[in-house]
């Protein structure tokens, strides 16, 4: 857990701060991958064009998430920015699905690094990068300490963010230079706070295969309503159409003290939902994000996570 001294939260919230990812980028090249990513993914991805971007969620048939990406868009490829651990499963479910297909995927051999905060800009600027406000999930190229990086505006990220794709031969070079040009170390139970305040949901921590996504609370920036049909298209729009209803929903935590991921969630003695990433704030003091049983997921409720009082809360936590 994080204390009240954490320079790198500060940093984040006041000036900036650098923290590594554990992402990758898997690469779709051919003549027709965004017209091929258009049916998989479930946001508009064929209405992008050099320099922009979209989040994405990847969803098997049945409506459970797959992994959720970011789509960047070269005049080359289609990059699809996902955790690591994800890169292996996706290539696999996009290679079955594509039967004949003129479209092929790669892994690249690249690291993602985030930066964050109101002066990740002047920091930046001050590396030999001068970067314009870019619209979300949008890009430039840049050198930075003499390494090439792709600079992506983040919108998963908090404060937003930027992640910038770097060769990892360059990932220490352009670490250097961040923090030669004013960037302190993140931490990531810094981070995690970070993530909770806003509400930011990963997968992998607070998202996985056996979610839906309308139980994520992020449909909106993760799926489109107005272009066709997509691999489970048909889950999304009738959960929408039924109002959203689902029996378990993301939600933010406030609590009496310190609890952990995983810590189980109960309401007079009925398990009702688990922990997903807990920290605590420097702002806030204990935090965390869960999902909560539809009984239980009003804010204003009382639970107890693993001998814990715990409020619910909407997210943002603000």
């Amino acid at each position: 857990m994080i204390g009240a001294e954490d320079g790198g939260y500060r940093a984040a919230r006041e000036g900036a701060a650098v923290i590594d990812l554990p992402r990758g980028v898997l690469e779709a090249t051919g003549p027709k991958r965004l017209d091929f990513l258009q049916g998989m993914l479930s946001s508009d991805v064929a209405r992008l064009g050099p320099g922009q971007g979209c989040r994405a969620a990847l969803l098997d048939v049945r409506g459970h998430v797959q992994s959720l990406m970011r789509v960047v868009v070269t005049t080359n490829a289609g990059l699809l920015e996902m955790p690591k651990d994800r890169l292996g499963p996706v290539e696999v479910f996009l290679n079955h699905h594509k039967v004949a297909a003129p479209v092929r995927f790669r892994q690249l051999d690249g690291a993602v690094v985030a930066l964050l905060g109101p002066g990740a800009r002047d920091v930046l600027g001050r590396a030999g990068a001068v970067v314009p406000a870019l619209p979300a999930e949008s890009h430039v190229a840049a050198a930075i300490g003499d390494a090439a990086v792709l600079i992506v505006a983040a919108g998963d990220l908090p404060g937003g963010g930027l992640a910038l794709h770097v060769d990892p031969a360059g990932r220490e070079r352009l670490r250097a230079a961040l923090e030669r040009a004013g960037a302190a170390d993140l931490g990531a139970q810094a981070m995690d706070a970070l993530r909770i305040e806003e509400g930011r949901a990963w997968f992998g921590r607070d998202v996985t295969e056996e979610n839906l996504l309308h139980e994520t609370g992020q449909v909106a920036e993760y799926a489109s309503f107005t272009k066709g049909c997509y691999v489970g298209q048909e889950v999304v729009a009738r959960l929408d159409a039924r109002g959203g209803h689902v029996n378990k929903a993301l939600r933010g935590l406030r609590l009496q003290a310190p609890t952990k991921a995983g810590a189980v969630l109960r309401a007079e003695g009925k398990e009702v939902g688990r922990v997903t990433t807990a920290a605590v704030s420097p702002r806030l003091g204990p935090v965390a994000m869960a999902y909560v049983h539809r009984s239980h997921f009003e804010p204003g409720t009382t639970l107890d996570a693993d001998g814990v009082s715990a409020t619910v809360a909407a997210l943002p936590l603000g």
